[in-house]
């Protein structure tokens, strides 16, 4: 149908011929094929030259239209594969949303406004399950270790904090080792996995093994046991939020606790030029996050 609207535009046979780099007999072959299968004739002859049929120009004018949505087609995915559109389904666990995913999605919407990110808060398990199944293009998890057609991209080491009442004998400390708390009583700001796991491994590194007197799992209503002197928390940097007046805050050492915050995308997943983008914008925000 390209042919007969060159042909039908240029007025003549040789000069479609000329204007699409073929021969007259290969031109005319094709429209000689598209009539048969037509079932009508498309050209009549003027002088020298041809004009279309009734039934001619009917099928210039699909052949226009066509045409615009190959030019348009075509464009789109230029800018898709330029990364200046796309679309990412993310999967983000919830003290990764303020300080991390966050400024990421806000650099690359500045940066590339027609690439759109769909954002899930998912548990960690369906998050990794997710990427797997081709149900979202990227998930961010804790020390997810290796998984089997996972790629996982290290994004940053949060480290723990430690909570205290604020008049607590280690208050006026601007650090405290990790061992000075094994006698403490301790509330828990964790649910079992790699987050209560990185505390734990951190402590048997101390020399002791914590003993909860609650277990809050929500760094929040840690900090408010914390407050009521129910005892001591760690709390990771990204999850301390808004700071409970009842409480300080304090480094850690010997041995820092931390846990590390990782990218999962499908190995297996056809390369995407807006999920490099989202990545290194991941990487710039994880570099840039101040402490608390």
């Amino acid at each position: 149908m390209q042919v007969l609207r060159a042909v039908v535009g240029s007025g003549s046979v040789t000069a479609a011929a000329a204007r699409l780099g073929y021969t007259p007999s290969a031109v005319s072959q094709q429209v000689a094929a598209l009539e048969k299968e037509a079932g009508v004739e498309l050209l009549e002859r003027v002088g020298r030259g041809v004009r279309p049929t009734a039934a001619g120009l009917v099928l210039t004018e699909y052949a226009d239209a066509i045409g615009r949505q190959v030019a348009e087609a075509e464009a789109a995915l230029a800018d898709l594969v330029a990364g200046r559109t796309g679309r990412l389904a993310v999967r983000y666990f919830a003290t990764a949303g303020a300080g991390l995913v966050a400024p990421a999605v806000a650099r690359v919407r500045e940066a590339h406004p027609g690439v759109r990110v769909e954002l899930k808060l998912a548990e960690p398990g369906e998050a990794l399950a997710d990427v797997k199944e081709g149900r979202a293009d990227l998930a961010l998890l804790v020390r997810a270790g290796t998984g089997e057609g996972v790629r996982l991209v290290p994004l940053l080491d949060d480290p723990y904090l430690a909570v205290l009442p604020r008049g607590h004998r280690l208050a006026g400390r601007r650090s405290v080792r990790l061992a000075e708390l094994a006698e403490e009583p301790w509330v828990g700001s964790e649910w079992p996995g790699p987050c209560l796991d990185a505390q734990l491994d951190a402590c048997a590194a101390a020399g002791f093994r914590p003993r909860f007197v609650v277990e809050s799992e929500d760094y929040v209503t840690a900090q408010g046991f914390v407050a009521a002197g129910m005892g001591v928390a760690l709390v990771p940097r990204l999850g301390l939020g808004t700071r409970h007046p009842g409480v300080v805050v304090r480094e850690v050492r010997d041995p820092v606790p931390v846990r590390g915050i990782q990218a999962a995308v499908r190995e297996s997943a056809p390369p995407q030029t807006a999920l490099d983008h989202f990545l290194d914008a991941l990487r710039a925000t994880a570099g840039g996050v101040p402490p608390r």
